[in-house]
This record gives C-alpha cells, structure tokens and sequence, in this order.
C-alpha cells in the first residue's frame, strides 16, 4: 500500500465517523483503496504536494480537509511512465465549496517555478465569460497586492504569465472556434453542468499531452441539463468507481445528498458540499449561516426547492408540479421499438402544428399488453433552426447550448424544410407513408390549425378527430401520463428530441389541481414532439390490443 499524509487523514476521518460522505464518495474511497492505493508503482510528489498547500494557505486561503484530499490526487505519478496517473478530474461539489478558490491557486501553482514545467500553459473555460474569469481576476487580485508575486508574474485581467516558466494561463469560453492548436498544459471546464454535449471541450482536449503531465479538471455544481456532458461524466465516474474501466480513467470526488429526505437534516448537508464537514473553517461556518437561511426561506418559498436541491445539494429534482415526470422516468421510455410487432396493428395518428414557422411533430400510438409505443418524426423550417440553433453554421461557431438538430437529423428523427411554412402535404404525406405499415384510420390534432389541416387529411381518407379545448385535456391526461411514465409504460425507442422535448414542459397547477401542459421557454424549447404524443393519448382507449396475425388465423380456422 501506499500513503500520503493527506489521503490518510480523510480515509481516517470517514472511518472514524468525523466526517460524513454520500454514497458515490464512500465508493471512491473504496476503489482507490482496492485499485490505486494498492498499486507499489504509483508515488505521491510529496514535494509539490507539501508547495502547492503551502503556496495557497501564504497566497490565497486556509484549506480545509477535502482541498487538501484533492490535491494529492494531482500529484499522484506512475513510476513506469514517470507521468501523472490521473490526467482527469471530475469534481462536483454543491454551491460554495470553494471549487473557483481552489482552482485559482492550483492554476497559479501549476505555471510556477514551483511546478517547474516551462510553457505549461492552462485554459479556464466556461460556459460565459464572466464566470471564466472569475479565478484569472482572483489570480490578478493577489499578484496585485503581493509586491513579491508581482515580481513572478505578469497579471492582467485576461491572462496571468508567470515570468519563470513562461507559462500562462487564460480564460476562455466553451465555444472552442479558432481553438485549434492549442499546446495546453491543463484545462479547467468549469459550469459543466451547463454543456449539453461535448463539443464545447474536444477542441481543448485535443490540445492535451503536447506537454508532460497534462491534465484537465471538470468541475461544478449540478444543474438542468440532463442527458448533457455531466451526465455522460457521472456514468464514466460510476464506471470507474465500480472497476469497469481502468483505475487511471478519471479521479472522481462527486458529492451530493443520497435522497432528498437529508435536506431536512442540517448534519447531511456536508455529504453536498464538503467545506461544511468538521471542523468548519471561517469561512465554512458563514457559508452553513447563508445556506440554512435560504433553507428556512424555501419553506415559505417553495419554489425555492429546485434550486436548492440542484445546486446546493447537487441532488436535481424535478418537481411533479413543474416536469411532466423525473428525468429518469423520461430516461426510461428510452426501450427498443419492436417494429416487426408493430407492423399491421392499429395506431392511432397524432399532431401537434401549433406554428407553420418552426415545428410540426407528428406521431403513430400503439397499445400492446399494457405497453404504449409512441413513433415520433417531426419537420422544422431551415430559417427557424437556423436563427435559434445555429443550424447551418460550422460546428465550432454555433453556441455550446443550443440542441443538437443536425444530429437529430442525422438520426433520422427530424426532417429541415427549406420553405416558407411547413407545407401541410409534407405532414399528410408521412402519415399517409406510414399507412402502408399500419392501421391508421384517425389523427386527432388541436383546433389551431384544424380549418387549415382537415381538408388535407380527409382527402387522403383519415378521419380528423379535433380537440376543441387543448387546455383542458391537460388535466384529463396528466394523471395517465404520470402514470404511464412511473410504470414505465411508455416505449419510444432512443429518441433524444422527444425526451427534450418532454423536459421543456412547465406543468401548472391551478386553483382546483387541474395541471396544464405549458413551456418552460416559449421560443428555443420546443413541445411539439411531447403535444403530439399527449394527443395520441387522448384516443389510446380507442385502440384494440388485437394482433392482427392471430385475428387472420383465427378467421382461417372458422368454418361457414
């Protein structure tokens, strides 16, 4: 086994009952205890350890247990490669854990004389600029005041180049165009709870290992954004944790609460955020003053308890009062569509046409021994995806935000129109298509755009069976729905835009508990594909569970 002073103490302090950890940490120490700790290769850098703790207390903070747990892990080196074992790390930490704090005095550490790697350069990348300075401004803040680090380092308010090594860290947003050739000694992605994919980062981590001991450091609280980069890097953590991948994939210190029980309990917070753990610092007692404050006032704010629970306690909640169902429930509709079983039965037709000039979602609705199967297509116009997704642009230059259209598209999943309006043949057209392969006999769609749309279905011979009052059936479905969602009842096969679409509603409860379907945000996130799918809810009753193959037999068997 191999020890280090700072990683034993936290071990100790867990095992000893002084410190609290979740779930996913107790995991951590486990592993690095079965694949890490055990492995005689592996060597701590006691000296750059011992500097880099030494260099934050003098220069920027008094550290705390967990900073110090951390930085051990930087500095932990593979005797063969004689290059650092862990060249990602993957910290989450609720709100306030000081995350920006650490990331200021390891950065300054790593491109000083201290670390000793002339042109180590890093990039502090985040989603806006603002918050990608905030730990060069910090580092320029120190400097500035310390006559004796104003000699060793040439700080402005965009980049910090330390004089010795010649090695500078900047900020940069997530938008990684004109990036390419970077030679970065480390990266920092702050906010990654913010990126919906991956493609805000590979232009930086293609920069990586030009220069020894490359690493990158993923950091952040939760947040909203689900099936995005932290959700991939929690299930690579997990996987690590668990020893399905190699020990060296990724360091991941990930805290959270384990049920949402424990944010009633003040002494399960620190399993969130690890400066509330004890002893408390300074400046850890202030921040349990201004989070138990903003506890007390959720009680009497409810709408507090999202926020509250997402990133102060890294344990996102998706209140049945504002999702149509918890992520996961969304996750699970996410099942194989047997299509073969599908062929030749009943659906039920469904479309959302709210607006000529963005969106139409179509869909076909199945019911097979208590299952429902949704198959889903929508059509959008070029102009529209262009203005708000960035559609048509290079990769690189569209925002790191905005949904991944093209790729939809390439999934097949979205067809762009190039025309003024969505032309309302090319929706007939689909259903009509989609008739050669099953029994469609009935659309149901909204009144919006029934006048204009009737007409065009019942010349391709499909009964038109219109919703008159959209609003209402909200709170005739909403309890099917839930339902259908907690039992896992709903099937539509690996279809991401539908599942965002499903998260972009904000469900209403008025006076008398009757729950409506709205937006989260009326403009860039889309419904439709949710509406169409809620439509052919409307009529499921109406669908006979009949396999169309048994019927035919048993017909051949009857004698007249």
């Amino acid at each position: 086994m191999i020890h280090q002073k700072y990683v034993d103490e936290y071990i100790s302090a867990y095992k000893a009952g002084k410190i609290k950890l979740n779930h996913e940490r107790v995991m951590l120490l486990n592993y690095l205890e079965k694949f890490v700790l055990s492995n005689d290769q592996l060597f701590f850098n006691e000296e750059k350890i011992d500097d880099y703790i030494k260099f934050t207390e003098k220069w920027f903070f008094p550290t705390v247990m967990y900073q110090r747990f951390l930085a051990a892990f930087v500095f932990l080196y593979d005797s063969t490669t004689n290059d650092v074992y862990y060249d990602e790390h993957f910290w989450v930490v609720g709100r306030g854990a000081g995350k920006n704090g650490t990331i200021s005095s390891l950065a300054a550490y790593l491109v000083s004389p201290l670390n000793n790697i002339n042109g180590y350069n890093g990039s502090i990348v985040a989603n806006s600029e603002d918050q990608a300075k905030t730990s060069i401004t910090e580092i320029y803040n120190v400097v500035q005041a310390n006559s004796l680090l104003s000699g060793a380092f040439k700080a402005n308010k965009s980049q910090i180049e330390s004089k010795g090594t010649h090695s500078v860290v900047t900020y940069q947003t997530s938008n990684g165009k004109t990036k390419d050739g970077l030679r970065d000694g480390f990266d920092v992605f702050d906010e990654i709870h913010m990126y919906p994919d991956d493609s805000g980062v590979a232009v930086y981590e293609s920069g990586l290992g030009k220069v020894p001991e490359s690493r990158q450091f993923e950091i952040g609280s939760d947040g909203y954004v689900r099936d995005g980069y932290l959700d991939q890097k929690k299930e690579i953590a997990l996987q690590t944790m668990r020893g399905e991948l190699p020990p060296d994939t990724m360091f991941p210190f990930w805290c959270k609460l384990d049920d949402e029980s424990e944010v009633d309990n003040e002494a399960m917070w620190e399993k969130a955020n690890p400066m509330l753990s004890k002893p408390l610092s300074g400046y850890g007692k202030t921040l349990f003053r201004k989070i138990r404050k903003q506890y007390l006032k959720m009680q009497s704010q409810p709408s507090m308890r999202e926020e509250f629970l997402t990133k102060r306690m890294d344990l996102p909640l998706k209140d049945p009062e504002k999702s149509v169902a918890p992520y996961e429930q969304v996750k699970a509709t996410n099942r194989p569509l047997p299509y073969d079983k599908l062929a030749g039965r009943e659906a039920i037709g469904s479309l959302d046409f709210a607006s000529m000039r963005d969106f139409a979602a179509c869909g076909l609705t199945f019911k097979i021994d208590g299952q429902v199967y949704f198959i889903s297509h929508q059509f959008a116009r070029k102009q529209f995806v262009d203005k708000y997704y960035g559609y048509s642009a290079n990769p690189a230059d569209r925002p790191h935000n905005v949904p991944p259209i093209s790729d939809w598209e390439d999934q097949g999943l979205l067809t762009i129109v190039n025309s003024a309006t969505i032309d309302p043949r090319v929706v007939v057209n689909w259903f009509t298509d989609m008739r050669v392969k099953y029994l469609i006999e009935k659309v149901v769609l909204d009144n919006f755009r029934a006048d204009l749309l009737r007409k065009f279905f019942e010349d391709a011979d499909f009964e038109v069976d219109v919703i008159k009052n959209p609003t209402a059936i909200d709170g005739l479905l909403a309890p099917r729905i839930e339902d259908g969602f907690a039992a896992k009842k709903f099937v539509w096969g690996n279809n991401p835009l539908l599942r965002w679409n499903t998260q972009n509603v904000l469900v209403t409860v008025d006076a008398r508990g009757n729950k409506k379907y709205g937006k989260k945000e009326e403009r860039r996130r889309k419904t439709d594909g949710f509406k169409a799918f809620e439509y052919g809810q409307f009529r499921v009753s109406e669908i006979e569970d009949v396999d169309p193959d048994e019927s035919l037999d048993l017909l051949n068997g009857l004698n007249f």
